[in-house]
């Protein structure tokens, strides 16, 4: 009976040994599988436009970090159409996986010109964002339909070296020009830290267009005095936009004053790929 009694506790300790080691199984594979569902999110990478620097998608980049995305944020030379398409360009070969290419204001015609065939690129989003088609320009473009203040706000031109000129706009009318629905404390900073695009980057033609092959998004403001939104809404027209926010009052620098609203249309876009 003795012998019977501990053959019968050996077998129900081997089969709870398995019911446990099952489940352990179970839950690592569960664990796994939520991770590599976290390392499936494409990288996000935002280039900044002309008078900002990369610290204008801070509040973007907070959002998006805290969902898990893998982020970077490119420092735009602003020195020319070509040669700023080809540095961004160079950065996006250095990232595995899946890619999702944001541009704001002359970033947009950045990452027209940056994707390159890049099969990674599976996303556009054009953030009050330049989407040029070939040979247009981003001058050109701003002053197709009436709206655009920008001229009379530009400091005297910086003569550069090489005989080209670079542009700042006033600190005492950055606040009203580029950002006026952000608070005045902060884009006194924006203001000091602007940093210059040249000229001929403005009046540079851009090669053929991205959003041709690659899906796009938009989102802007309909009180951009740098883009006016009539020009905004033509080009995500034509380039077939998936999806196009228009932010109700909201200035140039969308992404600084409403960051919530730009990341989700980058995660629709991340999403829709």
């Amino acid at each position: 009976m003795k012998m019977l009694a501990y053959r019968k506790g050996i077998r129900l300790l081997l089969i709870v040994a398995l019911f446990l080691g099952t489940t352990i199984i179970t839950s690592l594979g569960v664990t796994l599988n939520t991770a590599s569902a976290q390392d499936s999110k494409p990288t996000i990478v935002l280039v900044h436009g002309a008078f900002a620097e990369s610290s204008s998608w801070n509040g973007v980049l907070t959002k998006l970090i805290a969902k898990g995305y893998p982020t970077t944020a490119v420092a735009n030379p602003l020195r020319g159409v070509e040669s700023d398409a080809n540095y961004v360009s160079s950065v996006l070969n250095g990232i595995k996986g899946s890619i999702v290419l944001v541009g704001h204001s002359y970033g947009g015609a950045v990452i027209t010109n940056a994707v390159n065939d890049n099969k990674n690129v599976k996303a556009l989003v054009y953030v009050a964002g330049f989407a040029p088609d070939t040979g247009e320009t981003a001058a050109e473009l701003s002053g197709r339909y009436p709206g655009s203040t920008l001229g009379p706000t530009l400091a005297p031109p910086v003569a550069l070296p090489d005989g080209g000129k670079d542009l700042y706009i006033q600190q005492d009318k950055f606040h009203a020009q580029f950002a006026a629905d952000v608070p005045v404390a902060d884009t006194k900073l924006m203001a000091s830290t602007q940093r210059p695009i040249t000229e001929a980057a403005l009046n540079e033609a851009s090669g053929a267009p991205a959003w041709k092959s690659t899906p796009s998004w938009f989102i802007y403001g309909s009180r951009d005095l740098n883009i006016p939104a009539a020009v905004q809404s033509f080009m995500a027209k034509r380039a077939n936009s998936k999806e196009t926010i228009v932010v109700n009052d909201a200035s140039h620098v969308v992404m600084v004053s409403h960051s919530d609203t730009v990341v989700k249309v980058i995660e629709h876009a991340a999403a829709a790929n």
